[in-house]
C-alpha cells in the first residue's frame, strides 16, 4: 500500500494508508497555517499525542462527523467519551501497540505535558510508531530531547518527524541529536512557524541535518504531501 503524509500545519498530520485515513494531532480552524478546516478532511482513525489545546482542538467534532476511532492515553480517550460524546475511542499507555487494518501503532515516550484545556489531567504525553506495510514511520510528537530515542530508531525508521519549534518542545540544535539517535532515513521538521514563538528557518534546519546526519531532510509546506 501506498502511504501519502500530508503536512497540516504546527503538529497535524493526514496519513494515507491505502484506503485508510489517519489524522493526527488535529489543530485546523483555529490555526494559523493550517490549509484546511476541520469540516474538510476525512479520517477513519485518530490519533491523539497529548491533552494541548493545539492538539485536540478539532477532534471531537472530526471524530463526530466522520465516526471515526480516536487513539489516546486512556485519560484522553474517557474524557473524548464523557465530555464530547465521542463513541469510537481506545484507550492506550506509553509502550503499548494495536493493531489495525492499516498497520500497528505503537505509542512512545514523549517529554512533556498534558492537561487537557478545561484543566483535566491528561494522562502521559506520547509520540507514535506507525509499522505499515512499505514503511515504519515515527512521530516524535511534543518532546524533548532524551536518550531513548536511540531505541526506538533500532527499530528502522523510513522517517521521522520532530519538532523544531523551540520553546515548548526541542529546537533545532536538539533536534539534530535527536535524529543522530533515531537514525532515520528521512527526517521531516514540525511544530514551527504556528506563532512568533516558535518560527525557525526551516532551510537552515536541513542544512544542519545534511551536515551532521545521515538523514534526508524533507521541509514541506503546510498542504504539502511526502510519498513513501
Amino acid at each position: 500500500m501506498t502511504t501519502e503524509l500530508t503536512w497540516l500545519g504546527h503538529g497535524s498530520w493526514a496519513i494515507k494508508v491505502g484506503d485508510h485515513s489517519i489524522l493526527l494531532d488535529p489543530f485546523l480552524n483555529d490555526s494559523p497555517t493550517a490549509p484546511v478546516k476541520a469540516d474538510a478532511v476525512e479520517a477513519d482513525y485518530i490519533l491523539v499525542s497529548h491533552g494541548h489545546f493545539d492538539h485536540v482542538a478539532d477532534v471531537a467534532a472530526i471524530a463526530n462527523r466522520t465516526g471515526a476511532t480516536v487513539l489516546a492515553a486512556f485519560e484522553i480517550s474517557t474524557w473524548f467519551e464523557s465530555q464530547h460524546a465521542v463513541k469510537n475511542t481506545v484507550g492506550m499507555n506509553l509502550g503499548g501497540g494495536i493493531d489495525l487494518p492499516f498497520g500497528r501503532v505503537m505509542m512512545t515516550v514523549a517529554h512533556h505535558s498534558s492537561q487537557l484545556p478545561d484543566g483535566t489531567y491528561g494522562g502521559n504525553p506520547g509520540g507514535f510508531v506507525l509499522t505499515l506495510a512499505d514503511a515504519t514511520i515515527y512521530f516524535a510528537c511534543d518532546t524533548a530531547l532524551f536518550s531513548d530515542m536511540r531505541l526506538i530508531g533500532d527499530r528502522g525508521i523510513d522517517l521521522a518527524v520532530v519538532p523544531i519549534g523551540d520553546l515548548f518542545t526541542m529546537g533545532p540544535a536538539d533536534s539534530i541529536e535527536a535524529i543522530k539517535l533515531i537514525r532515520p532515513r528521512r527526517v521531516a521538521p514540525a511544530h514551527y512557524n504556528t506563532w512568533p514563538p516558535i518560527e525557525q528557518d526551516a532551510g537552515k534546519w536541513a542544512e544542519q541535518v545534511r551536515a551532521n546526519t545521515d538523514a534526508e531532510p524533507i521541509v514541506v509546506a503546510p498542504g504539502d504531501k511526502i510519498t513513501l
